[in-house]
């Protein structure tokens, strides 16, 4: 059995997708026998509770007491104290070397690392932005337009790269929803429309989002679903304005069938994070609103693919007017099947398997190298 401690946050600023997609991995390696720990901080928005709740052990690191530090790297403020503080405090949290170290954070780099991880213990890292060194052993970037290249210099040379959404960390839902969903595609009409910027959505997309969707000549019979989590802080702003929406529109909370929404829905609109490769496993047609900068090269990629439409970024002065245009292209049926077509082909959902056969071999070469002793 390995053994996997994880150190990931959330936090308002952060979001919840980095804590996502390792729960992801972690209930996946569970039910291959691991046992998985997570090590995160008190952070405002952190999920702790969340994470306990699916099962799984958590070690709580304390609140930040100080102003945050700046970087390197870009993202340091993030972690909320420096980051030899937090490699010192997980270390000391690891009480049993864990055969594997989960790194999801992009406030850490090849410091961190050195001085976070046990001597025996591998380090598989999760990045999407390549824009530090890291010195791990495994490395996933599972965005679309990534290169191995991209990792030149970054990483040491025996560390293998999983690279593009092959390797997306996906709940099994959407791979066993798939088939279904893809099935239904042909022929669809824009009748449901899902808008999702995130469980947090702290720069609050989606009331630009609505707003913009006021004045855009679309079906009559549309119904659009808005999918928020409970601590995001604009939620009951966005009721008062589902309320007030020319075409019926819900606000869904803390959703638990978010696969069998994105099945049954013809078009999405969201921002170019994980939940990316959720709509392209399902063949559900999107358009992507840049909510940070370090999604302009997911949003290009997909457009490039022709798996989605790009809406340019949220903070653009021609938001708006590039928002009416991009969604009047997806009005008719043939349109929307080409684009689900495309979506699907980019990601099977089947990437969580494939890295927890990657992280049993760990293991297997331990055992293999006690018998040769």
């Amino acid at each position: 059995m390995i053994k996997v401690v994880f150190r990931t946050d959330a936090s308002l600023e952060i979001g919840t997708g980095h804590v996502m997609r390792c729960l992801s991995l972690a209930r996946a390696l569970r039910m291959a026998g691991a046992t998985c720990c997570f090590i995160t901080r008190a952070l405002p928005g952190h999920m702790g509770d969340l994470i306990m709740n699916e099962g799984f052990e958590v070690r709580l690191l304390s609140a930040p007491q100080e102003a945050a530090p700046h970087g390197p790297p870009y993202h340091a403020h993030w972690a909320g104290v420096d980051w030899a503080e937090d490699a010192a405090e997980t270390r000391a949290l690891m009480v049993e070397e864990p055969d594997w170290l989960v790194m999801d954070h992009y406030a850490f780099d090849a410091r961190w690392q050195r001085a976070a991880r046990p001597e025996d213990t591998k380090l598989f890292v999760i990045d999407d932005l390549a824009d530090r060194p890291h010195e791990c052993d495994l490395l996933l970037d599972q965005n679309l337009g990534r290169d191995e290249r991209d990792y030149d210099g970054l990483v040491p040379q025996g560390c293998k790269l999983l690279v593009g959404p092959r390797y997306a960390l996906l709940r099994p839902e959407f791979s066993e929803m798939r088939a279904e969903a893809l099935a239904t595609r042909s022929g669809r009409r824009l009748e449901r429309l899902i808008v999702s910027m995130g469980g947090i959505d702290l720069v609050d997309g989606t009331s630009a989002v609505l707003d913009a969707l006021r004045d855009v000549i679309l079906p009559e019979e549309l119904e659009i679903s808005v999918i928020m989590g409970k601590r995001a802080p604009a939620l009951e702003k966005i009721r008062a304005l589902a309320r007030d929406m020319p075409r019926r529109t819900e606000v869904a909370v803390d959703v638990h069938d978010m696969a069998r929404r994105m099945a049954d829905a013809d078009l999405a609109i969201g921002a170019g994070g994980s939940t990316t490769w959720e709509r392209c496993c399902l063949g559900l047609p999107s358009i992507i609103v840049e909510i940070a900068d370090n999604q302009a090269g997911i949003s290009a990629a997909i457009a490039r693919a022709g798996a989605g439409l790009s809406a340019g970024s949220l903070h653009g002065l021609d938001f708006v007017q590039r928002f009416s245009e991009t969604i009047e292209k997806v009005g008719n049926a043939s349109r929307l099947a080409s684009l689900s077509e495309a979506a699907a082909r980019l990601c099977d959902g089947d990437g969580v398997e494939r890295i927890v056969l990657m992280l049993s071999e760990k293991r297997k070469l331990d055992n293999a190298a006690e018998v040769r002793v």
